[in-house]
């Protein structure tokens, strides 16, 4: 590696930290994605022209408002409002809202960073956007979200479209935060323009597997990188962190390939049932009751519940992390890697710290970094795209085999940008080269914007 090229790229992050001060998760995942860019600008040093490292750690637009609201008691509340519209070379800005107390603009900024390259490896035509606010839906009432979602739209309905902005759903944002959110942009503009919002229902111009869709693509995932190493999913003991949608889903398509997921989780505790996750059971507590994931052993008592803790000290030959940033730290790592893991995949974006990683890697297991292992969601969400602009609708079966095709497809563009660069079953620089090329040689292309 040249001395001088990395001298650059050094310079290059330490500018980042200090114009964005205070938002160490942004700073973690622009040093992840640099740490793979010295040997790409080695090799093409054209990509450092027209500032265009400078340009991509840069969002094009960034908003923040107020959101007032009132709840069931008459009471006025003020949250913060989000969204930065990060890159758009490839197409409209595409990224979830995530509605949760930690949301901060560095959080934003950290996911739309994401974003953009997860985005480009789909191969489908999204630029990388994100949003969301520090309004915490945990128990609030229907009425209560529905004028929060009133609020915050009433100010972000200016900024989106369907040929410039198109969010979806993330954390604290289901199909009801997006029916509430979808019914106040239709209001606002008097139209109905159903390729505004992602993760719609299906009876008014949502996807069939859009909510399944992160979940299962991160067992794709694991499925071709267990393929790759010479095996499969049959038979394999797995461990998901988290019980949200992406967990939910993920779990049900390990079951469906082979695997046998044996604890999963929420910030309270987790539960281990060395029988399989009773998938039904787990829908019943978090999709309809909207429970915590302790209810699960008053109806199997043969299952165990561990207050607090890591999830991270039972056991597994695969770990999906799938709950939130940083939740697998260096003593994870350790505790997997000592237990015999060989696959992590990550469902969650940036799980894993870079203590932890390092870890993983000089173990010898295979890691899959979120913007590949997680692209499903918004994979998913770009073919709901595709069926709003054709008026059309697809059947499940065709949409999950389209799934299917494309997290099979960002695997082999993984693999092969790995081997090309000189690190073969490296997951992490094939992501960060594989996606970074495509959004460089757009941006190349259109000149300095």
């Amino acid at each position: 590696m040249s001395g001088h090229v990395r001298e650059r790229v050094d310079k290059y992050f330490e500018e980042v930290v200090r114009r964005n001060a205070g938002e160490p998760e942004f700073h973690q995942a622009v040093a992840e994605v640099f740490e793979s860019l010295t040997v790409v600008l080695e090799r093409h040093p054209n990509y450092a022209d027209g500032a265009l490292i400078e340009r991509l750690c840069e969002p094009e637009r960034q908003i923040i408002f107020r959101v007032p609201w009132t709840d069931d008691n008459g009471n006025v509340h003020v949250n913060r409002g989000f969204r930065v519209q990060y890159n758009s070379v490839l197409g409209p800005y595409k990224g979830g809202l995530r509605f949760h107390p930690s949301v901060n603009l560095g959080i934003v900024k950290f996911l739309g960073f994401e974003q953009i390259f997860k985005n480009a490896l789909t191969g489908l035509p999204i630029g990388g956007g994100k949003g969301g606010s520090d309004f915490d839906p945990k128990g609030r009432s229907d009425a209560e979200i529905m004028r929060f979602c009133q609020s915050f739209m009433t100010e972000l309905h200016r900024h989106i479209g369907e040929y410039t902005d198109v969010p979806a759903g993330d954390i604290g944002v289901g199909g009801r935060e997006i029916g509430y959110l979808f019914g106040q942009y239709k209001r606002l503009t008097n139209s109905y323009e159903s390729g505004v919002l992602t993760g719609k229902g299906l009876t008014w111009g949502g996807s069939q597997v859009r909510k399944e869709a992160t979940g299962y693509g991160a067992a794709y995932f694991v499925a071709e990188m267990l393929k790759a190493a010479g095996t499969s999913m049959d038979g394999k003991r797995v461990v998901v962190s988290g019980s949200g949608n992406v967990a939910i889903y993920a779990i049900e398509k390990v079951h469906q390939l082979g695997g046998t997921v044996v604890a999963c989780s929420d910030s309270a505790g987790y539960i281990v049932d060395e029988r399989g996750i009773d998938l039904e059971l787990l829908k019943e507590i978090k999709e309809v009751r909207r429970g915590r994931i302790c209810d699960y052993v008053d109806t199997v008592p043969s299952a165990t519940y561990v207050a607090g803790g890591s999830i991270w000290d039972v056991p597994c030959e695969v770990a999906i992390p799938s709950a939130t940033q940083n939740e697998l730290d260096e003593k994870a790592a350790l505790t997997l890697v000592e237990n015999g893991v060989k696959v992590v995949a990550e469902g969650a974006n940036m799980p894993t710290t870079p203590e932890a990683l390092k870890v993983l890697r000089g173990a010898g297991v295979a890691f899959a970094p979120g913007k590949a292992a997680n692209a499903g969601g918004v994979a998913t969400s770009a073919l709901e795209m595709q069926q709003n602009a054709s008026r059309d609708s697809w059947h499940f079966d065709y949409t999950d085999e389209r799934l299917s095709k494309i997290m099979s497809d960002i695997h082999g563009r993984c693999v092969a940008t790995a081997e090309e660069y000189g690190k073969p079953g490296d997951y992490v620089l094939g992501a960060n080269i594989g996606g970074f090329v495509k959004v460089a040689d757009a941006m190349l292309a259109m000149g300095v914007i």
